[in-house]
Protein backbone atom coordinates (compact mmCIF):
# COMPACT_ATOMS: atom_id res chain seq x y z
CA UNK A 1 0.00 0.00 0.00
CA UNK A 2 1.74 3.36 -1.28
CA UNK A 3 1.74 6.31 1.27
CA UNK A 4 -0.73 8.18 -0.32
CA UNK A 5 -3.35 5.64 0.09
CA UNK A 6 -2.94 5.91 3.67
CA UNK A 7 -3.14 9.73 3.37
CA UNK A 8 0.34 9.96 5.22
CA UNK A 9 2.21 13.27 5.19
CA UNK A 10 5.91 12.81 6.03
CA UNK A 11 7.01 16.55 6.61
CA UNK A 12 10.20 17.53 8.11
CA UNK A 13 9.67 17.21 11.91
CA UNK A 14 8.71 12.92 11.08
CA UNK A 15 12.28 13.04 9.15
CA UNK A 16 14.13 14.60 11.95
CA UNK A 17 12.72 12.53 14.79
CA UNK A 18 12.70 9.52 12.82
CA UNK A 19 16.19 9.52 11.43
CA UNK A 20 18.35 11.84 13.15
CA UNK A 21 16.99 12.47 16.88
CA UNK A 22 17.99 8.78 17.46
CA UNK A 23 20.81 9.61 16.50
CA UNK A 24 21.65 12.51 18.88
CA UNK A 25 20.02 10.49 22.02
CA UNK A 26 22.66 7.86 21.60
CA UNK A 27 25.43 10.41 21.30
CA UNK A 28 24.13 12.04 24.27
CA UNK A 29 23.42 8.80 26.32
CA UNK A 30 27.55 8.04 25.53
CA UNK A 31 28.91 11.35 26.11
CA UNK A 32 28.68 11.78 29.60
CA UNK A 33 30.81 13.45 32.27
CA UNK A 34 31.32 12.91 35.65
CA UNK A 35 31.84 15.21 38.86
CA UNK A 36 33.02 14.50 42.28
CA UNK A 37 31.54 10.63 41.82
CA UNK A 38 28.55 11.71 39.71
CA UNK A 39 28.10 10.96 36.29
CA UNK A 40 25.66 13.17 33.83
CA UNK A 41 24.62 13.08 30.80
CA UNK A 42 24.16 16.73 30.13
CA UNK A 43 26.58 19.33 29.56
CA UNK A 44 24.10 21.96 30.11
CA UNK A 45 23.77 23.53 33.96
CA UNK A 46 21.11 25.72 34.40
CA UNK A 47 19.83 28.52 37.01
CA UNK A 48 16.55 29.30 38.66
CA UNK A 49 16.84 33.77 38.90
CA UNK A 50 15.03 36.10 36.42
CA UNK A 51 12.32 34.07 35.28
CA UNK A 52 8.65 35.74 35.31
CA UNK A 53 7.52 32.85 37.21
CA UNK A 54 8.15 29.53 38.79
CA UNK A 55 5.97 27.63 36.28
CA UNK A 56 8.07 29.22 33.42
CA UNK A 57 10.92 28.27 35.36
CA UNK A 58 10.04 24.57 35.93
CA UNK A 59 8.88 24.49 32.21
CA UNK A 60 12.55 25.77 30.63
CA UNK A 61 14.33 23.54 33.05
CA UNK A 62 12.55 20.56 31.40
CA UNK A 63 13.31 21.73 27.93
CA UNK A 64 17.08 22.10 28.57
CA UNK A 65 17.32 18.34 30.09
CA UNK A 66 19.80 19.68 32.66
CA UNK A 67 20.57 17.18 35.46
CA UNK A 68 21.92 20.35 37.49
CA UNK A 69 20.71 23.40 38.88
CA UNK A 70 22.63 26.06 40.57
CA UNK A 71 20.60 28.22 43.43
CA UNK A 72 21.53 31.62 45.24
CA UNK A 73 21.50 30.80 49.46
CA UNK A 74 20.30 34.35 50.02
CA UNK A 75 17.26 33.50 48.30
CA UNK A 76 16.43 30.13 49.73
CA UNK A 77 14.08 30.32 52.61
CA UNK A 78 15.60 28.84 54.89
CA UNK A 79 12.17 27.48 57.10
CA UNK A 80 11.01 26.18 53.83
CA UNK A 81 7.39 27.36 54.86
CA UNK A 82 6.30 30.16 52.55
CA UNK A 83 6.07 29.15 48.81
CA UNK A 84 9.81 29.52 46.62
CA UNK A 85 11.65 28.49 43.61
CA UNK A 86 12.57 25.17 45.19
CA UNK A 87 9.26 23.46 45.41
CA UNK A 88 9.41 23.98 41.71
CA UNK A 89 12.72 22.09 40.99
CA UNK A 90 12.71 18.59 39.87
CA UNK A 91 13.77 16.51 42.90
CA UNK A 92 15.65 14.75 40.47
CA UNK A 93 18.10 17.50 39.85
CA UNK A 94 21.79 17.42 41.35
CA UNK A 95 21.23 21.32 43.93
CA UNK A 96 24.35 23.70 43.35
CA UNK A 97 23.99 25.95 45.85
CA UNK A 98 26.24 29.45 45.02
CA UNK A 99 27.52 31.96 46.94
CA UNK A 100 26.15 35.16 45.15
CA UNK A 101 26.14 38.42 46.54
CA UNK A 102 28.83 37.42 48.86
CA UNK A 103 32.13 40.07 48.78
CA UNK A 104 34.69 38.66 50.25
CA UNK A 105 36.30 34.77 51.46
CA UNK A 106 34.74 34.87 55.14
CA UNK A 107 31.72 36.03 53.87
CA UNK A 108 31.36 33.12 51.37
CA UNK A 109 32.73 30.40 53.66
CA UNK A 110 30.00 31.31 56.20
CA UNK A 111 26.71 31.71 53.24
CA UNK A 112 28.72 28.21 52.37
CA UNK A 113 28.10 26.25 55.81
CA UNK A 114 24.36 27.57 55.84
CA UNK A 115 24.01 26.52 52.49
CA UNK A 116 25.04 23.32 53.43
CA UNK A 117 22.43 23.10 56.54
CA UNK A 118 19.77 24.53 54.98
CA UNK A 119 19.89 22.73 51.73
CA UNK A 120 21.67 19.52 52.89
CA UNK A 121 24.25 19.09 50.09
CA UNK A 122 28.38 19.47 50.16
CA UNK A 123 28.24 20.76 46.63
CA UNK A 124 29.03 24.28 45.92
CA UNK A 125 29.52 26.59 43.05
CA UNK A 126 31.92 29.35 45.17
CA UNK A 127 31.35 32.79 43.89
CA UNK A 128 33.16 35.60 45.35
CA UNK A 129 32.84 38.88 43.82
CA UNK A 130 35.57 41.51 43.47
CA UNK A 131 33.62 44.47 41.51
CA UNK A 132 29.87 45.60 42.50
CA UNK A 133 29.68 46.83 38.60
CA UNK A 134 31.16 44.57 36.41
CA UNK A 135 30.66 41.84 39.12
CA UNK A 136 33.58 40.54 37.93
CA UNK A 137 35.05 37.64 40.44
CA UNK A 138 37.50 38.67 43.31
CA UNK A 139 40.16 35.43 42.38
CA UNK A 140 42.80 35.91 45.05
CA UNK A 141 39.68 35.86 47.68
CA UNK A 142 38.22 32.95 46.05
CA UNK A 143 41.27 30.77 46.27
CA UNK A 144 41.07 31.40 49.83
CA UNK A 145 37.96 30.31 50.26
CA UNK A 146 38.18 27.00 48.30
CA UNK A 147 40.57 25.84 50.36
CA UNK A 148 39.22 26.30 53.62
CA UNK A 149 35.51 24.70 52.29
CA UNK A 150 37.60 21.77 50.66
CA UNK A 151 39.49 21.01 53.82
CA UNK A 152 35.67 20.86 54.95
CA UNK A 153 34.80 18.27 52.86
CA UNK A 154 32.64 20.63 50.03
CA UNK A 155 32.61 19.79 46.70
CA UNK A 156 33.85 23.50 45.54
CA UNK A 157 33.04 24.47 42.06
CA UNK A 158 34.85 27.96 41.67
CA UNK A 159 33.61 31.17 39.25
CA UNK A 160 36.50 33.05 38.13
CA UNK A 161 38.14 34.91 35.08
CA UNK A 162 39.82 32.84 32.61
CA UNK A 163 42.96 32.55 34.16
CA UNK A 164 45.24 29.93 33.71
CA UNK A 165 47.56 30.41 36.89
CA UNK A 166 44.73 30.83 38.98
CA UNK A 167 43.00 27.75 37.51
CA UNK A 168 46.00 25.42 38.24
CA UNK A 169 46.03 27.13 41.63
CA UNK A 170 42.22 26.64 42.32
CA UNK A 171 42.67 22.67 41.04
CA UNK A 172 45.68 22.27 43.52
CA UNK A 173 43.67 23.15 46.06
CA UNK A 174 41.50 20.52 45.25
CA UNK A 175 38.46 21.68 43.41
CA UNK A 176 37.02 18.84 41.12
CA UNK A 177 36.25 21.29 38.46
CA UNK A 178 37.07 25.18 37.48
CA UNK A 179 34.80 27.20 36.33
CA UNK A 180 36.37 30.45 33.65
CA UNK A 181 33.64 32.93 32.54
CA UNK A 182 33.23 33.81 28.97
CA UNK A 183 32.24 37.42 29.89
CA UNK A 184 30.22 39.72 32.79
CA UNK A 185 27.54 37.58 34.37
CA UNK A 186 24.48 38.76 32.56
CA UNK A 187 25.99 40.52 29.64
CA UNK A 188 25.01 38.09 26.96
CA UNK A 189 28.38 39.42 25.36
CA UNK A 190 29.85 35.24 24.70
CA UNK A 191 33.13 34.14 24.95
CA UNK A 192 35.22 37.28 24.88
CA UNK A 193 38.92 35.45 25.30
CA UNK A 194 38.07 31.95 23.25
CA UNK A 195 42.13 32.00 23.10
CA UNK A 196 42.54 31.89 26.99
CA UNK A 197 39.91 29.12 26.96
CA UNK A 198 41.71 27.45 24.24
CA UNK A 199 44.94 27.25 26.10
CA UNK A 200 43.21 26.29 29.33
CA UNK A 201 42.11 23.39 27.61
CA UNK A 202 45.36 21.98 26.32
CA UNK A 203 47.38 22.98 29.27
CA UNK A 204 44.43 21.35 31.96
CA UNK A 205 43.62 18.54 29.31
CA UNK A 206 42.83 16.03 32.47
CA UNK A 207 40.41 19.07 34.04
CA UNK A 208 37.24 19.47 34.11
CA UNK A 209 36.16 23.34 32.64
CA UNK A 210 32.69 24.62 32.86
CA UNK A 211 32.16 27.98 31.73
CA UNK A 212 29.50 29.87 33.30
CA UNK A 213 28.58 33.31 32.96
CA UNK A 214 28.13 35.77 29.55
CA UNK A 215 26.49 33.48 27.27
CA UNK A 216 23.62 35.18 25.69
CA UNK A 217 22.26 32.88 22.33
CA UNK A 218 22.99 29.50 21.05
CA UNK A 219 26.01 30.07 18.80
CA UNK A 220 27.66 31.81 21.93
CA UNK A 221 27.23 28.02 24.06
CA UNK A 222 28.56 25.87 20.84
CA UNK A 223 31.62 28.21 20.51
CA UNK A 224 32.59 27.51 24.10
CA UNK A 225 31.74 24.40 23.85
CA UNK A 226 34.12 23.89 20.46
CA UNK A 227 36.81 25.11 22.46
CA UNK A 228 36.90 22.24 24.62
CA UNK A 229 34.67 23.53 27.85
CA UNK A 230 33.30 20.19 29.53
CA UNK A 231 30.08 21.98 30.50
CA UNK A 232 28.24 25.10 30.52
CA UNK A 233 26.32 27.28 32.87
CA UNK A 234 23.94 29.72 32.11
CA UNK A 235 20.75 31.52 32.97
CA UNK A 236 20.38 35.13 32.00
CA UNK A 237 20.47 33.97 28.69
CA UNK A 238 17.06 31.60 29.24
CA UNK A 239 15.47 33.43 31.57
CA UNK A 240 15.00 36.64 30.14
CA UNK A 241 14.62 35.26 26.24
CA UNK A 242 11.17 36.32 24.96
CA UNK A 243 10.09 32.14 25.01
CA UNK A 244 12.95 30.90 27.82
CA UNK A 245 11.24 26.95 27.35
CA UNK A 246 12.11 28.02 23.78
CA UNK A 247 15.42 28.87 24.27
CA UNK A 248 16.31 26.19 26.77
CA UNK A 249 15.82 23.66 24.07
CA UNK A 250 18.00 25.64 21.63
CA UNK A 251 20.91 25.75 24.40
CA UNK A 252 20.47 21.88 24.97
CA UNK A 253 21.00 21.63 21.14
CA UNK A 254 23.59 24.42 21.06
CA UNK A 255 26.07 22.45 23.70
CA UNK A 256 25.25 19.61 21.83
CA UNK A 257 26.17 20.39 18.57
CA UNK A 258 29.66 22.31 20.61
CA UNK A 259 30.49 18.86 21.78
CA UNK A 260 30.60 16.70 18.59
CA UNK A 261 31.99 19.69 16.80
CA UNK A 262 34.69 19.56 19.37
CA UNK A 263 35.32 15.84 19.68
CA UNK A 264 35.38 15.65 15.18
CA UNK A 265 38.47 17.81 15.11
CA UNK A 266 37.62 21.45 13.11
CA UNK A 267 39.34 21.30 9.75
CA UNK A 268 42.55 23.35 9.10
CA UNK A 269 41.90 27.33 8.60
CA UNK A 270 43.60 28.31 5.37
CA UNK A 271 44.56 31.68 3.67
CA UNK A 272 43.76 30.51 0.13
CA UNK A 273 40.68 28.86 -1.04
CA UNK A 274 40.90 24.86 -1.93
CA UNK A 275 38.23 23.44 -3.55
CA UNK A 276 35.31 21.47 -2.32
CA UNK A 277 35.41 19.25 -5.56
CA UNK A 278 38.32 17.10 -6.83
CA UNK A 279 40.43 17.98 -10.03
CA UNK A 280 40.92 14.34 -11.23
CA UNK A 281 38.60 13.08 -13.42
CA UNK A 282 37.01 16.42 -13.78
CA UNK A 283 35.72 16.83 -17.64
CA UNK A 284 37.12 18.91 -19.98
Amino acid sequence: MRNADLNISFGPHFLYFAFFAPLRENHRMSDTFSLAGKTFSSRLIIGTGKYRSYQEMRASHAASGAEMVTVAVNRVPLDRKTESFLDYLDPKMQILPNTAGCYDADHAIRTARLAREALETDWLKLEVIGDKVTLLPDNEQTLEAAKVLVKEGFIVLPYFTDDLIMAKKLLDAGCPAVMPLAAPIGSGMGVQNPSNLKIMREQLPDATIIVDAGVGVPSDAAIAMELGADAILMNTAIAEARDSARMATAMKLAVEAGRLGYLSGRMPKRLYASASSPIEGAIK
